[in-house]
């Protein structure tokens, strides 16, 4: 199948989080069409199995392949760590995919050798251990120390984020001894970006915090680049956003997620 550079992103996640990379990608990549897919009726991924995740992504990759996208951005650590593998091996050479933690990796490997690095992701995330695996095992002498925050997704979806709930939840988490004497922070997953001001500040300054959404939109844009799929057609971009479930309170919550007027089309996974 020839992909042309007009066709659109496809990016997906279990629900509003991967709207940072979407917001991340428009910034970076203005000429871009995109269609984003918010598996709502499943969020979040974080707490599902790998096999159900699986079967969610498998069915989203279906429809951005029939919808004509000409690369894939998994916007979502836990599925990320999941189904990229099988996502491969489904679209098989027709379509790219990126997933959100590979482009994290090779920038710990390139900035943090040596390092003491820390992470906060989704149950899912963390006890996949990929991060671990992939940054330990390139034998650069840096070590990942992780640490499980099952709050801040539900907190952030909530809208309680830059108040003082948010800021106690955060200190609980970041004063954990596994996070102590680092150099640098993953955020590990696809929502925490809303919160890195507040993450910044608790640390003031000593550390480095490091956002997907802007790793992952830099990563799509040298692939983009290397394929010669870079829209420079002229011809106007357009967003078009699907979820598998909607309600009006999620399509407020998307709105501040990509920071500019979202309208939502529900397209169900299953009928």
């Amino acid at each position: 199948m020839k992909v042309e550079k007009q066709q659109p992103i496809g990016v997906f996640d279990s629900g509003i989080g991967g709207l940072t990379v979407a917001h991340a990608i428009k910034k970076l990549l203005p000429n871009e069409s995109m269609i984003y897919f918010g598996d709502t009726a499943h969020l979040p991924y974080g707490e599902k199995s790998e096999a159900a995740i699986q079967a969610y992504s498998v069915r989203i990759a279906d429809v951005l392949v029939k919808k004509g996208c000409k690369v894939i951005v998994i916007a979502c650590n836990s599925a990320s760590s999941a189904a990229y593998d099988l996502l491969k091996e489904y679209v098989r050479k027709d379509i790219h995919i990126i997933n959100v933690i590979d482009p994290m990796v090779s920038l710990v490997l390139d900035k943090f050798p040596g390092a003491q690095v820390g992470l906060i992701g989704t149950k899912r995330t963390v006890q996949s251990g990929v991060y671990h695996q992939k940054i330990e095992e390139a034998g650069k002498g840096t070590t990942v120390h992780s640490l499980a925050a099952p709050l801040l997704v539900p907190m952030i979806e909530e809208g309680f984020f830059n108040n003082q709930i948010s800021h106690e939840i955060i200190a609980q988490y970041l004063s954990d001894p596994s996070l102590q004497n680092i150099e640098a922070l993953i955020l590990g997953c696809t929502h925490y970006p809303l919160i890195k001001k507040e993450i910044g500040d608790y640390y003031k300054g000593r550390l480095a915090i490091l956002d997907s959404s802007e790793v992952v939109a830099q990563a799509l844009q040298r692939h983009l680049q290397q394929e010669g799929l870079l829209n420079d057609t002229g011809a106007d971009p357009y967003y078009h956003f699907l979820v598998s479930d909607y309600t009006e309170s999620f399509e407020a919550s998307a709105r501040l997620f990509f920071r500019e007027t979202v309208h939502l089309d529900r397209h169900a996974l299953w009928e």
